[in-house]
């Protein structure tokens, strides 16, 4: 089966259902996605002339769309964006503007509004047929016979993103929603996946550096599997970039390693507005608004304010803390089990999703100690049960046990959990060198291989 880089829509569209109404239904039957199917099947399928096995398919359907496009969990809970988006559901103006807004940034919606206008320049007649062939060709793909595009368009049109079946485009209202109008957009667009993928980690990493050119590098090919021509990088990455006005570039003072010294590399105004701003912007909306003003500040700000005499505050840094750390790592936010504020600012739980090769799903606890104990690692292993996560982090401002280590090495020797450990001293060289953490994290993924490499043999 051919993997989808669109969202599944079937059944989860306005054609079919009506979405503040199916938010309530969410928000009434959350966490049974039992009670939520039928629910969804009563409303909508009751009366579809065909068998009762095929009404509870459409509404699984309806139920499996919601999830592709981050609304809710695969046990049925709202996500922190489903949660919005019920916040303000009365408000249909907003609710639309905010779908599209999602879909443009974090589900292709403007790859796929790119490919339709090349297309349209071109005298291609769209179809599903056509835009399947022209979005293979840019590295997107869906299933055959999938109308993952359709619905997405019938969305886009809710909020007047998208003005006809024919892909009439306003790229006012793009501008509108995500700061990026049609220029901007074509510019980013002509990038190729190497340039998009350096520029998109330079973006994550969430201050104005400098950073050495070959540790982006690394840091993007460990996060999203991309490979590099490391001797043509200048040539084939950085000139483009600096040349298209994204970042600056300035020959290294230093030599490291073998080869010529690295560029260090600075993000722009032009980057920081077309594309930080855009990925800050749609994270605003799915957090708290105590804790949106800790999101731009950089890790040092939020190390500061860990160790602030005001618990309330405390806690938020924690929580900033892991959203700095997992925002590094382009992982999604899911949920928060414990805030800070909720524990007197001593340790903060919260759950983020990967979908890059497989799924991933990150149960990270801060916490805010001189030493974390085998206990708390004990503690987050029995929720996983829970949270059905497969892998642990726990980020402590302190150190290990000698016993939280060797506990944590044993749960990974008899189970498929991966547990990773951060300590004060990676916090401290990733405030120094943000790309220090896919180093830490490389480091602890070949240890859990040895791990269950060792226990496979015996």
């Amino acid at each position: 089966m051919v993997r989808s880089d669109l969202p599944f829509g079937s059944e989860f569209s306005p054609s079919q259902i009506d979405l503040p109404c199916l938010l309530d239904i969410v928000h009434e039957n959350t966490g049974d996605w039992h009670d939520l199917e039928e629910a969804i099947r009563q409303k909508w399928f009751e009366t579809h002339n065909t068998s009762d096995y095929n009404r509870g398919k459409l509404a699984n359907n309806c139920k499996l769309g919601m999830i592709a496009y981050g609304i809710i969990d695969r046990d049925g809970n709202l996500t922190p964006f489903g949660v919005h988006l019920w916040e303000v559901r009365k408000d249909e103006t907003c609710l639309y503007d905010d779908l599209a807004k999602h879909i443009l940034i974090n589900l292709k919606g403007l790859e796929v509004i790119k490919t339709v206008d090349d297309m349209r320049q071109h005298g291609q007649k769209i179809t599903l047929v056509s835009l399947r062939k022209w979005l293979g060709e840019r590295g997107i793909n869906f299933p055959r016979g999938g109308k993952h595009p359709s619905i997405m368009r019938l969305w886009l049109e809710k909020a007047r993103v998208i003005t006809s079946k024919d892909w009439e485009t306003n790229f006012d209202k793009i501008e509108e929603l995500i700061g990026l109008g049609a220029v901007e957009i074509e510019e980013l667009m002509a990038l190729t996946l190497q340039q998009k993928t350096f520029l998109r980690t330079l973006a994550l990493l969430g201050s104005d550096g400098p950073f050495f050119s070959n540790d982006i590098e690394k840091q993007a090919r460990s996060i999203y599997g991309v490979e590099f021509d490391e001797k043509n990088l200048p040539k084939r990455v950085l000139y483009p970039l600096r040349d298209a006005g994204y970042i600056e570039l300035e020959r290294g003072t230093k030599k490291r390693g073998r080869g010529a010294k690295p560029f260090e590399v600075r993000p722009t105004d032009k980057l920081k507005v077309d594309v930080i701003r855009p990925l800050l912007d749609n994270l605003e909306t799915i957090v708290q608004d105590d804790l949106r003003p800790l999101l731009r500040k950089t890790m040092t700000e939020i190390l500061t304010e860990v160790n602030s005499t005001d618990k309330f505050k405390k806690g938020l840094a924690l929580e900033a803390l892991a959203f700095h750390l997992m925002r590094l790592l382009d992982l999604e936010y899911r949920a928060t089990r414990l805030r800070g504020k909720d524990t007197g600012g001593a340790e903060v739980d919260l759950v983020f999703e990967g979908a890059r090769l497989i799924f991933s799903r990150w149960q990270v606890q801060c916490k805010n100690t001189k030493q974390s104990t085998l206990e708390d690692v004990a503690k987050e292993v029995g929720l996983t049960f829970h949270l059905k996560s497969n892998v642990i982090m726990v980020v402590t401002t302190g150190k290990f046990s000698k016993d939280a280590i060797q506990y944590a090495t044993s749960v990974m020797q008899t189970t498929n959990l991966n547990i990773i450990l951060l300590n004060k001293e990676d916090l401290q060289k990733i405030k120094d060198n943000p790309t220090y953490i896919s180093v830490a994290l490389n480091r602890q993924a070949r240890r859990a291989m040895k791990i269950k490499q060792m226990e496979m043999d015996n």
